[in-house]
């Protein structure tokens, strides 16, 4: 039977094979300051209409309420970066670079598990669990004991190879493995992300509140978006890169090597008034595949309606 050591290397290594640029391991554990955090956050009502975030909590602090016999969890991140520019144009719209591409809950989803197929490959009768933004687990929190990176003030993760534009996926496992030690917080005095917001989302340092931020607007808030907050989109119709965009440490990305997030050319410069008109067939027939069809033809129309009308278009 293989070594800890020999294990663990082998695991990296066919992560790295599968494409994905980043790997840590951390021993499953409860999350007892980030899980004091996540309950302020709740407290405050930070977590808007997102209503599913204030069940499970004990489950997200402790991975063993998920899997009973986990020792380890395995952070894997994956860079998605494309050198393409966002058009800051009239009657142009923006959507966020990663969903630009296919969809990548299935792309790193598929890949995880083929990750997982190799372990069971190596230890016959492991039990696995696998999440790739889905279920109650804190990825971010992982990815940070992991080692993959640290929690930027913009509160996304920054690796020092790829900046912050990479997916986050888990696997818990019943195994023991070497475990990684947590990185340095690296983002200093610096304060960029927070000046940019143009809806002041970013309320402090590492805390951000999801009722002002675009991205959630956009993407996860149901109903009508308040007129004061959609005069700030900036043209923004489907997730928001602003506070990726300034991240000094973004200066230090790499263009992917995965084809999967190779951008639509109708998602890269999308004209506004041709999607005001979009059917509910039509958009369902653009967005086949694509993260985008999260938010629903109604939700994606909205959007470009709030843009135009702060236009005045």
């Amino acid at each position: 039977m293989e070594s800890t050591h020999t294990l663990t290397t082998q695991i990296r290594t066919k992560a790295q094979e599968l494409g994905f640029a980043r790997i840590g391991v951390a021993r499953a554990e409860t999350l007892t300051e980030e899980g004091r955090k996540l309950r302020e956050w709740l407290s405050r009502g930070f977590y808007a209409t997102m209503d599913w975030m204030e069940g499970n909590v004990e489950k997200r602090v402790d991975p063993r309420l998920v899997l009973p016999e986990a020792k380890s969890v395995i952070s894997l991140a994956m860079n998605y970066y494309v050198d393409v520019p966002h058009r800051d144009e009239q009657g142009i719209g923006k959507i966020s670079r990663y969903a630009w591409g296919d969809d990548y809950h299935t792309v790193l989803t598929s890949r995880i598990l083929s990750l997982v197929e190799c372990i069971k490959s190596l230890r016959p009768g492991v039990r696995a669990k696998v999440y790739v933004d889905t279920g109650p687990v804190m990825d971010k929190a992982w990815a940070v004991r992991a080692g993959v990176g640290w929690l930027g003030k913009h509160t996304n993760v920054i690796t020092k190879e790829h900046g912050s534009w990479v997916f986050l996926g888990e696997i818990l496992l019943d195994l023991e493995l070497e475990y990684d030690e947590p990185i340095e917080d690296f983002c200093g005095t610096c304060r960029a992300c927070i000046d940019a917001c143009p809806t002041g989302a970013i309320v402090d340092e590492y805390l951000l509140d999801s009722n002002r931020c675009i991205s959630y607007l956009t993407i996860e808030h149901r109903g009508e978006i308040p007129g004061e907050l959609g005069r700030e989109f900036q043209n923004w119709i489907y997730g928001c890169d602003i506070c990726q965009d300034v991240c000094p440490w973004n200066r230090f990305q790499q263009p992917t090597t995965e084809a999967a997030f190779s951008p639509r050319q109708e998602n890269v410069a999308p004209k506004l008034g041709e999607l005001a008109e979009m059917s509910s067939s039509e958009f369902s027939q653009r967005f086949r595949r694509s993260p985008i069809k999260r938010t629903k033809h109604k939700g994606f129309i909205r959007n470009v309606k709030a843009v135009l009308r702060a236009k005045g278009g």
